[in-house]
C-alpha cells in the first residue's frame, strides 16, 4: 500500500518548465552588465524559474530539513562517539546551539528538525507520526529496515516538503543528524557507484586508521550479507542505509513533485540524493547543489548526478552547513536578476552574443 502511493506520487512528477527557463535567460541577456559574467549564478536562476514554472519569482522564506535518525551499525565501532549524540545535537537544533543554527541565521533559514529515527524520543522535537523507528537494526547482521519502513521515511520526507510549500517556504536546504550515517552513506554509494567500499570510505567524524579499517570492514561485511539490489534504488535503502538518509530521499522527490527547489548539502545528503535520481531520474533537475564534501566520495557523487558545487570549502560538518551557505549567494544572484537595470533602462545597446 505505500509502495503504491510513493509510486502515484512519482508518476505526478514533471519535467522542468522550459518556457520559464528561457524567459529567465532572455531577462539575464537585458540585464546590463557583461553577458553570462555571473557564471554558475545565472544559471541557478534559470534552473529555479524552471522548477518554479515562472522566470518571476523570490526566495524570501527559506527552510532547512535537518532529518536525524540512529544507526545499529554503530555497534561495530565505525564512530568515535556513541549514539547519544544524536539526541543531544538534535535537541541543540531547538536552543539555536549548533554551528548550522549560527550559519542559518545569516542565511534567514528557518532550522526545522525531524526526528525519524532517533533511539530515544527528543522533547520538542519527535513527533510520533514522523518517526518511523527507533533506530535501525545493524546492518552487519540484517537489513537496517525493511521495505516497507524505507518506503514510509520516504514518504515522511515528501509530505514534510508538501507541508513547507504550503507554508510558503520557496526553497529548502537540507540536512542530517545520525551518528553512524557516513558509514551506511559509504554502502549506499559503494553500490550504487559500483566503486570498492575503500575508495567512497572516510574518517567521518575524527576515526582513527585504525577505526577506519573496521568502517570498511562493516562495509564490506554489510553488503555481503544483505547483497543489495544496485538496480532497485529502494532495495539498497533499505538494507544498508539510513532512515535519516530515507527522509531525504523523499524530500528530493518531493521538491520535483511540488516544485520547490531542493539544495543538496554534502556526502550523506548527496547519497540521498542519488538515491532519488536513481529512483525517478527527473529528480535531477530539481536539485541545487551547493558545495563539495571533504568525504573521499563528495567529488564522485555529484558528478554522477552531473551538478557541480557553487562553492568548494574542503567542509564536511554536515547538518546542512554547506546548503545553508550557498543560499547568501543564491540571494546574491536572483538580486542582480530582479533589480539590476537593463540595458533599455540606461539607454545602452544591449551586448551581442557571439557563438564560439
Amino acid at each position: 500500500m505505500l509502495e503504491k502511493s510513493l509510486q502515484a506520487i512519482l508518476e505526478e512528477i514533471e519535467p522542468k518548465d522550459e518556457t520559464a527557463m528561457e524567459e529567465a535567460r532572455e531577462h539575464w541577456l537585458n540585464i546590463a552588465k557583461p553577458l553570462f559574467s555571473l557564471g554558475k549564478l545565472e544559471n541557478a536562476v534559470i534552473d529555479m524559474a524552471g522548477i518554479k514554472g515562472t522566470y518571476d519569482y523570490r526566495l524570501d522564506r527559506r527552510g532547512l530539513l535537518i532529518f536525524c535518525a540512529d544507526n545499529g551499525v554503530v555497534a561495530e565501532g565505525v564512530t568515535q562517539t556513541g549514539q547519544e549524540v544524536t539526541a543531544i545535537v538534535a535537541d541543540n537544533f531547538t536552543k539555536n546551539a549548533t554551528s548550522v543554527c549560527q550559519m542559518a541565521r545569516i542565511a534567514k533559514a528557518d532550522v526545522i528538525p525531524i526526528d525519524i529515527g532517533i533511539v530515544v524520543d527528543v522533547e520538542n522535537i519527535t513527533k510520533e507520526e514522523l518517526k518511523v523507528a527507533y533506530g535501525t537494526r545493524n546492518m552487519t547482521k540484517e537489513p537496517a529496515m525493511t521495505r516497507e519502513e524505507a518506503v514510509k521515511a520516504i514518504l515522511i520526507g515528501i509530505n514534510a516538503v508538501k507541508s513547507c510549500k504550503e507554508a510558503g517556504y520557496e526553497i529548502l536546504a537540507t540536512g542530517e543528524m545520525g551518528i553512524g550515517n557516513t558509514t551506511t552513506s559509504s554502502a549506499i554509494a559503494s553500490v550504487l557507484l559500483d566503486t570498492p567500499v575503500e575508495l567512497v570510505t572516510g574518517k567521518g567524524a575524527g576515526l582513527t586508521g585504525e577505526g577506519l579499517e573496521r568502517k570498511i570492514q562493516a562495509i564490506k561485511k554489510a553488503i555481503t550479507i544483505n547483497k543489495p539490489d544496485a538496480t532497485d534504488p529502494i532495495d539498497v535503502l533499505s538494507k544498508v542505509g539510513g532512515l535519516d538518509i530515507a527522509g531525504l530521499v523523499g524530500v528530493f522527490l518531493g521538491g520535483a513533485r511540488y516544485r520547490i527547489p531542493i539544495v543538496i548539502d554534502g556526502f550523506i545528503c548527496s547519497v540521498a540524493a542519488l538515491v532519488a535520481a536513481r529512483i525517478n531520474p527527473v529528480v535531477r533537475d530539481y536539485m541545487m547543489p551547493s558545495h563539495v564534501s571533504k568525504e573521499p566520495a563528495g567529488q564522485m557523487l555529484l558528478k554522477e548526478l552531473e551538478l557541480e558545487p557553487y562553492i568548494t570549502c574542503d567542509m564536511c560538518l554536515g547538518e546542512g552547513t554547506g546548503a545553508v551557505a550557498v543560499l547568501p549567494l543564491l540571494d546574491m544572484g536572483l538580486a542582480v536578476y530582479r533589480q539590476m537595470s537593463t540595458f533599455a533602462d540606461i539607454n545602452i545597446d544591449n551586448y551581442e552574443v557571439f557563438d564560439e
